[in-house]
């Protein structure tokens, strides 16, 4: 793989420049452009298609093929590209809380840990941020890690919380979100839990189809064939008419080329 010509690549997809440095101004705007452009989506579930855990794989399958991802496809991607940049940036392995507050499997999604060149004033060698671009509706800006006050963001309020055994919760206004084991994880450590979520009928993936992005004003949505739309907070929903218009939707909204309509189930690889 020619990297420089691969990441010059990735930055065209999600429409920004080389940063001069790999700082937090930087990172921030990569964050950014990356949730606007680049779907959350789990449309590989229901096209028999494999989840590969492969660096290369994941940075071809957003840069190639121009598509989206589970958590660990875009979390791993966006990894590489950081990297390539001159972040420091440290793979994590976190449990989503469900709605009644019990934790998900182990694995369960992947988040970023970034450094940057600390602030003037902060007496730290470096600032750390959770960056994630994999969890779908979530915070639109990176979090400082460190920080255990409210961190205002366009999608709420989110704190970074103590929790047991040396973890941390991510809080979004009030809510739990997800634990984060704050040991490093390779790549390859994700693969039974990018397995689970690929097969198992437990998952809330095997069960719905989704594939979402951030928008300058809101968030747009197309989940099997209603396409959701929240602009300034104002929800609109609409169902779509047919595979004609639903593959018009993924194109027009996502930049997703697709053959055929995912439908749940009709497609997924039994394992």
């Amino acid at each position: 793989m020619d990297m420089s010509r691969t990441i010059s690549g990735y930055l065209h997809r999600i429409g920004a420049d080389r940063p001069a440095v790999p700082d937090a101004v930087a990172l921030r705007d990569l964050q950014v452009r990356h949730l606007r452009t680049v779907p959350f989506e789990n449309l590989s579930v229901h096209l028999g298609e494999e989840i590969v855990l492969d660096e290369g794989a994941l940075v071809a399958k957003v840069v190639e093929r121009k598509r989206g991802g589970l958590c660990y496809e875009l979390n791993g991607a966006f990894a590489v590209l950081l990297r390539e940049l001159g972040f420091r940036v440290t793979r994590l392995q976190a449990r989503v809380f469900t709605a009644d507050g019990a934790l998900g499997i182990p694995y369960d999604h992947m988040t970023l840990l970034v450094e940057t060149p600390a602030r003037t004033g902060s007496g730290r060698g470096a600032d750390r941020w959770l960056a994630d671009v994999g969890f779908g509706n979530h915070s639109t800006h990176p979090l400082a890690f460190d920080e255990r006050g409210d961190q205002r963001d366009p999608a709420g309020t989110f704190r970074v919380v103590a929790g047991p055994d040396g973890d941390v919760d991510v809080v979004r206004d009030g809510k739990p979100q997800f634990r984060v084991d704050q040991r490093p994880r390779a790549l390859a450590d994700f693969a039974a839990g990018a397995w689970y979520h690929r097969t198992s009928p437990d998952s809330h993936f095997t069960r719905s189809l989704v594939c979402s992005r951030n928008t300058h004003d809101g968030r747009i949505t197309l989940a099997g064939d209603r396409l959701v739309s929240t602009v300034g907070g104002e929800r609109r929903e609409r169902e779509l008419a047919g595979d004609a218009e639903i593959l018009a939707a993924y194109r027009e909204h996502f930049g997703l080329e697709l053959d055929q309509v995912p439908q749940v189930g009709v497609n997924r690889k039994e394992e």
